[in-house]
């Protein structure tokens, strides 16, 4: 027989599911209690007794979208060698993620970035914690490339990581706004084009 504990756990997770994809959609600022609970046909009381207000759904929201975000990327990328083997990996599953989740439902990164771009408040700190602390990973793997000897020694690591980041954007762009199907294939066709380059 089901626990308590064990539904409340599954409700969580179908409230963070629909949370984070009117998030990625609409953007944080969609947010409430009344209208996850609607999505879910759940009661509100329901929703704020898992979640609590609507200020802790919206980090609740983000915390798992990075959480996520890190378990489909960077945890399988770093069981391969550290260097370009990892380097390579952690561009082939972020396109993958994106094959899957983000070209379909949005990204909250890129989306958070813009709705919230010009304000302040803890919200935009949560955020701009998951996009630095991603870039931060970034940087250590293209500096053991570097140590590695598989990339240049005079290559700007944060150079690297900006020109990465900047085709995951242009890729979101294409796939969503211009609907390019092929968007995914020549984010990676372009990210081989800079590595080739920059290798030793």
């Amino acid at each position: 027989m089901e626990t308590k504990t064990h539904r409340s756990g599954l409700t969580l997770t179908a409230i963070l599911d629909a949370a984070i994809e009117m998030a990625a959609t609409d953007g944080l600022e969609s947010l409430t209690i009344g209208e996850v609970a609607k999505r879910l046909g759940l009661s509100k009381s329901g929703v704020f007794s898992r979640v609590g207000s609507r200020e802790a759904l919206q980090v609740a929201v983000i915390e798992e979208y990075d959480r996520r975000f890190l378990q489909d990327v960077f945890v399988p990328a770093i069981r391969e060698p550290r260097g370009l083997p990892r380097l390579n990996a952690i561009m082939r599953l972020w396109l993958q993620r994106a094959r899957d989740v983000e070209i379909r439902q949005g990204c909250i990164y890129c989306a958070g970035a813009f709705e919230f771009d010009d304000r302040d408040g803890p919200l935009r700190e949560k955020l701009l914690e998951g996009v630095q602390g991603w870039r931060t990973a970034l940087k250590r793997t293209v500096i053991q490339a570097i140590d590695a000897g598989h990339l240049r020694p005079d290559i700007d690591a944060d150079q690297l990581v900006f020109e990465m980041d900047g085709l995951f954007i242009a890729l979101m762009r294409d796939a969503r706004f211009l609907r390019d199907p092929r968007a995914a294939d020549r984010a990676w066709v372009a990210y081989e084009r800079l590595i080739r380059s920059l290798q030793a």
